[in-house]
């Protein structure tokens, strides 16, 4: 009589996950070259199929993903209009980056480097230096943004080279460290209202013969969230975005080009066992985890010291189906955060990241009350979380 076959499920091959599109077609590859088109010292750009502009305005609407863009023709009408547009008129969009998440995708943006290079490679990541997690979106606990994060912002070179820079978004974000090492450079002006953000981009568009400005919008991925991207809710926040952008675009001055892009785009988990795993309820996936950082679809894992190779093959065996399980030297070499990982932040990296595949999260509902009660998430790199717009306009 023949022994029983254990029939163990194959993991998900690493080589199956859809690597951002770092150096050709990624947020990290926008503002370079924008501002090499300018002439401004130390960029080179990247992204070939856009053209030069004098004046550029860059609206980056936190959650507006490609995807779920593409599926509301009708709460977005201008928007709509502008899909061809996309990526200098390939009507294609551009990758956010890994993870697909706020503090990481703006950070990408305004240092125009990759998660490796600017160092902010999850929403919570380990601090070498305190072994604690460091939240990088709430900059929590408080650690020195300019050690954190020490490259110049490309608005920083533009302002120093002569161009005309300001950042017009809400006067909540002026003095954060996220502003800080993203985001400076030239003037920030906070505004209230969409409306007034608009009006006023338009305006310092118009301050410079050369000018480069950033406006932001929030509150679509806030709906997205807490009620998720099929809410009555996030279409409604869809339509007000569609609103500020005709504004915006109808009052650009001449030789301008505004660029409507995101940080990320949104998916909703149903809440139910199946699609929401408890760390803090699975004892299997808690062996030998020292610390559990990133977010419901974009783990770090921190092993005990020795602990490293259990914890990649126990993560593998329960949850490799649905997720790209990649030890730290694995997710490197696969370049999931870019083609270079400055030495600061090797070590930010998880000893096991885990990036999901299917509609399924990772959460920790105990150390993650807010985080884990979430209608709408984000992080990973599904086409519904990572191609993100770049929507043109051209006066």
């Amino acid at each position: 009589m023949a022994l029983p076959t254990w029939d163990h499920p194959e993991p998900l091959a690493l080589g199956s996950a859809p690597v951002p599109e770092y150096g050709v077609g990624s947020l990290a590859d926008l503002l370079p070259t924008v501002a090499a088109g300018m002439g401004i010292p130390g960029t080179t750009a990247s992204i070939p199929e856009l053209t030069a502009a004098d004046r550029v305005c860059v609206f980056l609407v936190d959650g507006l993903g490609w995807e779920q863009l593409k599926a509301h023709p009708e709460e977005a009408p201008y928007l709509t209009a502008l899909l061809a547009s996309s990526r200098g008129g390939t009507g294609r969009p551009i990758t956010a980056g890994y993870p697909a998440t706020t503090a990481t995708s703006l950070a990408s943006v305004g240092t125009g480097l990759p998660p490796g290079a600017h160092g902010l490679p999850g929403y919570t990541v380990r601090d070498p230096g305190t072994q604690e997690l460091m939240n990088q979106l709430r900059w929590q606990p408080w650690t020195s943004p300019k050690v954190w994060q020490p490259y110049p912002t490309i608005f920083q070179l533009a302002d120093r080279a002569g161009v005309h820079t300001a950042q017009v978004t809400s006067p909540a974000f002026q003095n954060t460290p996220l502003t800080q090492i993203a985001l400076s450079g030239g003037t920030f002006h906070g505004r209230l209202s969409g409306e007034d953000r608009m009006d006023l981009a338009a305006e310092q568009l118009s301050a410079g013969d050369r000018a480069l400005i950033y406006t932001y919008y929030s509150e679509l991925d806030g709906a997205g969230h807490r009620f998720g991207v099929d809410s009555d809710a996030w279409r409604g926040q869809l339509m007000h975005v569609d609103r500020l952008v005709q504004r915006l675009a109808e009052q650009l001055p001449p030789r301008t080009a505004l660029y409507v892009t995101a940080d990320h785009g949104m998916i909703d988990i149903p809440f139910d066992e199946q699609h929401r795993i408890d760390f803090d309820e699975d004892w299997e996936l808690r062996a030998g985890v020292a610390l559990l950082g990133g977010e419901g679809r974009a783990r770090h894992v921190y092993a005990v010291p020795g602990a490293e190779s259990d914890v990649l093959t126990c993560w593998r065996e329960v949850l490799g189906e649905q997720f790209w399980i990649a030890s730290r030297d694995e997710a490197i070499a696969a370049g999931w955060f870019g083609p270079q990982i400055d030495e600061r932040v090797y070590a930010r990296i998880g000893d096991v990241v885990a990036a999901a595949h299917d509609d399924v999260l990772i959460v920790a509902s105990e150390r993650e009350p807010k985080e884990s009660a979430m209608v709408g998430n984000h992080g990973s790199m599904t086409p519904v979380e990572q191609l993100v717009p770049l929507l043109e306009v051209r006066s």
